[in-house]
């Protein structure tokens, strides 16, 4: 569904930024990957920066589910959405450039909020920020070097201060003064120039600022060669760790004081190098590459109380956690990972032998609660259902973060639960990986799937103008029908389906479908399909009243 443009950046733009951003990094997360050579060409910067929006990105979204459920009708604020935005960033920051962006953001938020009263900012507000935004990044940094994310920040914030308008043009220079900035980068980092890529981090931050110019726009910049990938031949070929530089990164919360952490500058930065601490008001995320990390470790424990500590060995693709753990149990060689709608089909699915992950209504899960189940499958190889089409950028990042610790993986991008039933019903793990995950994939892409719901609000659908609350028929995806009955539109919906043929029917029930449906589809598929069979399951609060599969 399209986005209206915002006016002024509001709460509400604030939150659309930041879904926006997430889209776009989703998209781009691949792309950013594969031109991430510098500081250490480890292929994980899109990831990164995904994380660390998505965590900005919940964090946002929880202030307006506080607002709604606290008073009807009532928005956050202003400074309560930028001050989200920045605490959730802080708090999932991935990374060197996740840590940077993390910083940008509470720049900004340190100008936005400044003045809790204000409903909104103007242009003038705007270009503030994001000059405050690069400098404090810069200042973060314990060495800033040219050529990278830095540079493409700083200027943003130099067009953004000499434009003249309202935010949409502010936004729209920023983006274009970045674009520029990035298209130089190869030319200002000789590891760059090498690889024949521009800065990754960089590429990730016209990514978000072009998701800012589509929030007060309504449209998507269009993207050029000026910060594209440089063609070369290999690039990731042409790149490798730099001899004798830091075997681990080392990244934690910290809750400590202003004067424990200047400190700690001084100490990690005779430790190792990209050292990045962000933060404030008693709680930091530090960032640092070294050859010793338990001593960057210490160094926190000395400074405060340091917390989600995370280890990576660059190079090996191992993550290491601390602490005197048991030695861990053997792992299994393979299991199924998948996003249920309901506790009905969670119970379903856990029966099949899988590991599950509840998405509730309105609520789709982050990509560290997929990496979680993942690990909690405790499997070599992994096939993953996301069973949803709005998750697939979610579920490609956790994808990526258990591949990074050793974690074989597949996603089949199944976009309803009777696809994923499909998948998992020809689930062998005795077969070879490749051949059960084809097989798996083959399964759910064979599966047509449906669902009914009831209209929240008049929309725009592609089978005419719904009212909030007639029953709609949704058809891989898209709106089919538009009713007022629900057992007549899903009579509706599953003679369409079965006119293209079929053997098999999947009805899935939600809480709130009306008694008797199941009884009289099962006898509509009985009287009018020869040799077609119908499943019923019950899928508990589901969201949809009704879920279809035909295979």
């Amino acid at each position: 569904m399209a986005q209206v443009p915002q006016t002024f950046f509001d709460a509400l733009a604030v939150r659309t930024w930041c879904g926006l951003a997430l889209e776009a990094l989703g998209r781009a997360r691949e792309e950013i990957d594969a031109i991430n050579v510098y500081p250490v060409a480890d292929g994980d910067t899109g990831t990164n920066l995904y994380l660390t929006v998505e965590s900005a990105a919940a964090a946002v979204d929880a202030v307006f589910i506080g607002h709604e459920a606290g008073s009807e009708g009532s928005a956050p604020s202003l400074a309560d959405a930028v001050r989200a935005m920045a605490h959730g960033a802080l708090i999932g920051a991935r990374g060197n450039s996740g840590t940077i962006l993390a910083q940008l953001l509470r720049g900004m938020a340190q100008v936005l909020a400044a003045d809790g009263d204000t409903a909104h900012a103007d242009a003038g507000g705007l270009r503030l920020a994001l000059r405050h935004a690069a400098d404090s990044a810069r200042q973060a940094v314990a060495h800033p070097v040219e050529g990278t994310v830095l540079t493409v920040a700083s200027a943003a914030a130099d067009a953004a201060i000499g434009a003249e308008g309202d935010c949409k043009a502010v936004a729209r220079a920023a983006y274009e003064g970045a674009r520029a900035a990035l298209a130089a980068t190869p030319h200002q980092l000789a590891v760059l120039e090498r690889a024949g890529v521009v800065d990754a981090g960089g590429q990730g931050l016209v990514t978000v600022l072009a998701a800012l110019v589509e929030t007060f726009t309504g449209e998507k910049p269009v993207v050029t060669a000026s910060h594209a990938r440089v063609p070369v031949d290999s690039p990731g070929e042409c790149v490798s760790l730099e001899e004798g530089g830091p075997a681990f990164e080392v990244i934690y919360l910290l809750e400590a004081e202003d004067a424990a952490v200047t400190r700690l500058r001084e100490r990690l930065d005779t430790l190792g190098d990209s050292l990045v601490v962000v933060g404030g008001e008693g709680l930091w995320n530090v960032h640092v590459h070294v050859d010793d990390a338990g001593a960057a470790v210490e160094a926190g424990v000395e400074a405060g109380r340091p917390y989600r500590i995370r280890i990576t060995h660059f190079g090996v693709g191992d993550v290491h956690t601390t602490g005197g753990e048991r030695p861990p149990r053997e792992r299994a060689q393979r299991a199924v990972v998948a996003v249920v709608p309901g506790p009905g089909l969670a119970g379903l699915y856990t029966e099949a032998g899988a590991t599950t992950v509840l998405a509730r209504p309105g609520e789709p899960p982050a990509s560290g609660e997929l990496v979680e189940a993942v690990r909690r499958a405790h499997a070599r190889e992994i096939v993953l259902l996301p069973n949803d089409a709005e998750l697939r950028h979610t579920a490609a990042a956790a994808a990526e973060q258990a591949r990074a610790e050793g974690i074989r993986v597949a996603l089949i991008p199944t976009r309803s639960a009777v696809q994923g039933i499909a998948a998992l019903a020809v689930h062998e793990p005795e077969r070879r990986f490749d051949e059960d995950v084809v097989s798996m994939t083959s399964a759910a892409g064979a599966t047509r799937y449906a669902e009914v719901a009831l209209a929240e609000r008049q929309s725009w659908t592609m089978a005419g103008i719904c009212q909030a609350g007639d029953v709609l028929g949704l058809i891989d995806g898209d709106v089919a029908v538009i009713g007022a009955d629900v057992t007549a539109t899903a009579e509706t919906v599953l003679d369409r389906m079965l006119a293209a043929g079929g053997e098999l029917v999947t009805l899935v029930l939600g809480d709130e479908a009306p008694d008797g449906i199941a009884g009289h589809l099962e006898a509509r598929v009985r009287e009018s399909y020869l040799a077609v069979d119908t499943v019923v399951y019950r899928g508990g609060r589901q969201g949809a009243l009704l879920l279809i599969g035909v295979e």
